[in-house]
């Protein structure tokens, strides 16, 4: 998602995802300075400039975005309450992210046929990706057997990030 603005998702949003950086594979180092203004982003809050109307896409963004900065236990507090595909998807990626790949193939079995699964298989940058398989490179690089594909890995997960937020985003606000 080259054209990924974070303005686009209002004020709140955009000062939190204007300051991330490329997201590790692994569970990262939590951005401690963050953390405040993490704690204080509320969906009432994040989306003060728009209207609500599906509170659970709502909540999956503030999922995503405590993920975002390596918050793994928050963002699996929140995501693990939503009992959509999306939620289900956030769930997944966590689990992912911290190690867990056979539960991290468990709730991306769980998301279904998400749309944005073949967005990212649509995507130039991401030609012939797969969820599963996803979750397989990710384990090989993490353990030290494609560290070549680190930087690779990370992009594609940076650009998951931005369609899977988007996508949620989108619902949340009724488009």
């Amino acid at each position: 998602m080259s054209n990924f603005d974070p303005a686009k998702y209002g004020q709140a949003f955009a000062d939190v995802i204007s300051g991330a950086g490329l997201m590790p594979l692994d569970h990262g180092i939590a951005n401690r300075e963050v953390r405040p203004l993490l704690s204080a982003l509320t969906a009432e809050k994040a989306f003060a400039h728009s209207s609500v109307s599906d509170a659970e896409m709502a909540r999956c963004c503030l999922s995503g975005i405590w993920l975002l900065y390596n918050y793994l236990d928050e963002s699996h507090t929140i995501s693990q309450g939503i009992n959509t595909p999306s939620g289900s998807y956030w769930h997944g990626i966590m689990h992912r992210r911290e190690g867990d790949y056979s539960n991290a193939k468990y709730w991306m079995r769980r998301a279904g046929d998400h749309p944005v699964f073949s967005e990212m298989a649509a995507n130039d940058q991401a030609a012939g990706w797969d969820p599963f398989l996803f979750v397989d490179e990710c384990e090989q690089a993490v353990r030290g057997g494609r560290p070549e594909e680190v930087a690779t890995l990370c992009a594609q997960q940076q650009l998951e990030w931005q369609f899977l937020f988007d996508f949620c985003y989108g619902r949340a606000v009724g488009n």
